[in-house]
């Protein structure tokens, strides 16, 4: 019996044992289960304060940077009263402008009309006293400017300072102790990262002080709008991002997902007036540099050469023979401008500005642009394949001028190129600010001119450094021209190469 019972109690153990050491084999155990899971997910996470963060908070800092910021975010809706002159008499068949003035003759003059136009944009508080950046087109010739809090009390805005040029604004309300937004470094942004856009998009339709949230990335940094599209503005430098970005977001912020202002949004680019995932924002790092002066109500001064510049392309690059494509060429000097002044010429390639390198365009036009007004700086330049300093004082920029277009006449061929004397008629046909040089009115298929990229329309007033006045001064100055030749045109210098055989 006793037998028995050891030979049981032993069967019962190895089984136990074996029980174990199945389960330990194949990982069955619920506990060691449940810590890998944990692992796992931590693993594949990371921490947010180190640019990482845990997968399963992401959800979590979006909430976040909601509730921190979103209290922060203005609706500013605007209202500016237009008046026009009564309108033209309305027939059955529409305005006639002969029964217009027939009802003004013996009626007298219609009376003046007044409405109302209302605007509607956001704005980020950046100060517990009251003050609130925006955009300076979301409160442009407001005569009433109400700012609406995400608690639902409104407050009459009043403009501290604004600037065109940079498109930004600082408004004002009454208010203390009041929630703001954090201004972050926009230098630190990288393309992929997370970007969150809060603002008050079709406030009127949907009726609430509450801020809307979209979230994206920035997909693209230094993006630029041009002039034209900007309708004078300096867009440049700025942040583009898929965040959806609609009518009425304009002067909201763009945050990172710390929560910090990285941008202020301010434009979409679309084919039909709505969201299709580009959207543009303002380095917050560029308002930093005139926040003070639109706090304090203060003009922002701009600094201002006074010169047309290109970039250089490989052909100018072997022309002028330089090492590489960095820096810009100075295609005309303003007259009377601080570049005259301070020697600049025509045919200069600039190269280093105030002790920064000139890689391109854009980056000499915001150096000058951030140059105090009145510093003396040293421009660096190439002339003559020599390069050598030239000191110029910084001016004030001036009101931008519209850009002139040409057009039309012809005459002989050099090089693919027929040209015309500019004659009073085009000046006044076409609007030519000028009325030396030639304009080129045609330019053979294949031709050296073509390659060059010159086309119909285009002014040409220096062939070589020497100028061309008229026709004839440009016949006499082609016909003895051999090698490459520079050529300035309206829209700058580039190359006409000589022609295998002339």
């Amino acid at each position: 019996m006793k037998r028995k019972r050891v030979i049981f109690l032993s069967a019962l153990i190895a089984g136990l044992l074996i029980g174990i050491i199945i389960t330990s084999r194949f990982n069955l155990s619920p506990t060691i289960d449940a810590d890998t899971e944990k692992i796992t997910v931590k693993r594949g996470a990371a921490d947010n304060s180190s640019g990482q963060y845990y997968a399963d908070s992401l959800e979590g800092s979006f909430i976040r940077v909601a509730e921190e910021v979103g209290p922060a975010v203005v609706s500013i809706s605007t209202e500016h009263v237009a008046r026009i002159r009564g309108g033209m008499y309305e027939s059955p068949f529409g305005r006639d402008e002969f029964f217009d003035r027939f009802f003004r003759d013996f009626f007298s003059e219609m009376p003046e009309r007044e409405f109302t136009q209302f605007g509607l944009g956001s704005g980020a508080i950046i100060d517990k006293s009251g003050y609130i950046l925006t955009n300076e087109h979301v409160i442009r010739d407001a005569d009433k400017i109400t700012v609406t809090l995400t608690d639902g009390r409104e407050f009459e805005g009043k403009i501290r300072g604004k600037d065109e040029r940079s498109d930004l604004a600082v408004i004002e309300i009454e208010a203390d102790d009041l929630p703001i937004v954090r201004l972050g470094d926009s230098d630190k942004a990288r393309i992929g990262q997370w970007a969150i856009a809060i603002g008050n998009p079709f406030g009127y339709t949907v009726q609430s002080s509450k801020p809307t949230l979209t979230v994206g990335v920035v997909s693209a940094l230094d993006r630029s709008i041009p002039v034209s599209m900007g309708r004078g503005r300096d867009y440049s430098g700025l942040i583009q991002t898929d965040a959806a970005i609609n009518p009425g977001n304009s002067g909201g912020p763009l945050v990172n997902i710390k929560g910090e202002m990285i941008g202020i949004n301010v434009a979409i680019f679309s084919t039909t007036g709505g969201y299709q995932g580009v959207g543009f924002a303002i380095p917050i790092n560029a308002a930093k540099e005139i926040l003070n002066a639109l706090i304090e109500g203060r003009k922002v001064l701009y600094g201002w050469l006074g010169v047309s510049v290109q970039d250089i392309d490989d052909t100018l690059a072997g022309y002028f023979s330089l090492p590489d494509k960095e820096g810009v060429i100075i295609a005309k000097v303003v007259p009377d401008s601080p570049a005259q002044t301070g020697g600049l010429k025509e045919g200069d390639v600039v190269r280093r500005f105030d002790g920064e390198k000139v890689k391109d365009l854009k980056s000499l036009l915001q150096i000058v642009s951030r140059t105090e007004v009145g510093k003396n700086v040293t421009i660096r330049v190439v002339r003559d394949k020599k390069e050598i300093p030239v000191s110029v004082k910084i001016g004030e920029r001036p009101t931008e001028t519209g850009d002139i277009r040409q057009e039309p006449a012809s005459e002989k061929i050099w090089r693919g190129l027929e040209i015309s004397n500019i004659t009073a008629e085009i000046v006044s046909s076409y609007r030519i600010g000028q009325m030396s040089g030639i304009i080129v009115t045609n330019t053979e298929s294949g031709s050296p001119a073509q390659e060059a990229g010159i086309k119909p329309g285009d002014t040409i007033d220096m062939i070589n450094n020497k100028p061309v006045n008229n026709a004839d001064e440009y016949y006499s100055i082609v016909s003895s021209t051999k090698g490459d030749a520079l050529i300035r045109t309206s829209r700058g210098f580039t190359v006409i190469k000589e022609p295998k055989s002339d």
